[in-house]
């Protein structure tokens, strides 16, 4: 029994018996057999395999992780540009005032009248030349284009020292850098410009105009400050004085409801009483009319006893 359980037996037609593992042992003989020419095989194929073949998907596979990390880094990069630019937004894209062009135009006109740039003036020194002339009209035109310079000119020395730390470093993008370097070079060639004009217009004059377009700005930013100080002021005193004629009118309005509401009840209360007075009346009416209807009806029945007795 513990035989049949364990292995069972086959009978064969010429009466032998044939167990499972038997069976088992000839598959395991023929699978080792097989393992045995498959390991051949592999070899032969590993020994016929080109060690080239290593070194290709070596280089491959280096390949392709440099270029997914070379991906990944400008990725990387543009973020931060982005990043930078959207921070910064147009800081730097800056264009120069349209005194510029209004100057150039006026100095079209004068050319055309005959002026010639760099001829000293034919007024005499130290009188103011006459309002129309090429050299006074010139003058204004070129100070009124400084001063608009003034503030581009102002915001690039704010700003340099922080974009050359922040170069330095390199915290901000190249295309803020690049940004800001168009714009201190627009200004600068402005700046060099005015001063080549002022020699133009009057020798010597490059020395000292931007020292008086930074006064003359000054003054008028003062100007302009007190201007809105006054506005402001007046403003607010006729706010203040909107007030307080607004507090009058709600003062003497109030006044009114309450005397009003006084009135308003006296005259109720005289009419209340009134109506008392009227009820009352009419009450007295109502018990005379009662008792003369009473009276009346007492002398018919007596005179009807009366009657009666005769």
């Amino acid at each position: 029994m513990i035989f049949a359980s364990a292995e069972e037996a086959t009978v064969n037609p010429d009466g032998s018996t044939t167990f499972e593992n038997d069976a088992g042992a000839e598959d395991a003989a023929g699978d080792a057999d097989a393992g045995a020419d498959g390991a051949e095989t592999m070899e032969e194929v590993v020994k016929s395999f080109d060690p080239a073949w290593y070194l290709a998907l070596v280089v491959l596979a280096v390949v392709a992780l440099y270029m997914l990390a070379v991906w990944r880094k400008r990725r990387a990069s543009s973020d931060v540009d982005d990043f930078f630019s959207n921070l910064d937004g147009d800081k730097f894209n800056l264009k120069l005032p349209a005194a510029v062009d209004e100057y150039y135009e006026v100095k079209g006109k004068c050319e055309d009248g005959g002026w010639v740039p760099g001829e000293a003036p034919t007024h005499p020194p130290g009188q103011q030349p006459p309002a129309n002339s090429p050299h006074r009209l010139l003058a204004q035109a070129l100070m009124k284009r400084c001063i608009a310079d003034i503030p581009i000119v102002q915001h690039i020395q704010r700003e340099s020292p922080g974009m050359n730390k922040l170069y330095s470093q390199s915290m901000c993008s190249v295309r803020q850098w690049k940004s800001y370097q168009a714009a201190e070079a627009m200004v600068s060639a402005e700046v060099e410009e005015v001063r080549a004009e002022a020699d133009e217009v009057e020798p010597g004059w490059s020395q000292v105009i931007w020292r008086q377009a930074m006064q003359y700005h000054n003054m008028l930013k003062q100007k302009q400050e007190q201007e809105e100080v006054n506005r402001s002021s007046k403003n607010r005193a006729a706010l203040e004085m909107q007030q307080k004629q607004n507090d009058a009118k709600a003062a003497e309005k109030a006044k009114y409801d309450e005397v009003k509401a006084k009135v308003d009840a006296e005259k109720a209360k005289i009419k209340k009483g009134e109506q008392i007075a009227e009820e009352l009346i009419k009450q007295e009416d109502r018990e005379k009319d009662s008792k003369k209807s009473f009276k009346e009806g007492s002398g018919m029945k007596k005179g009807f006893l009366d009657a009666k007795k005769k």
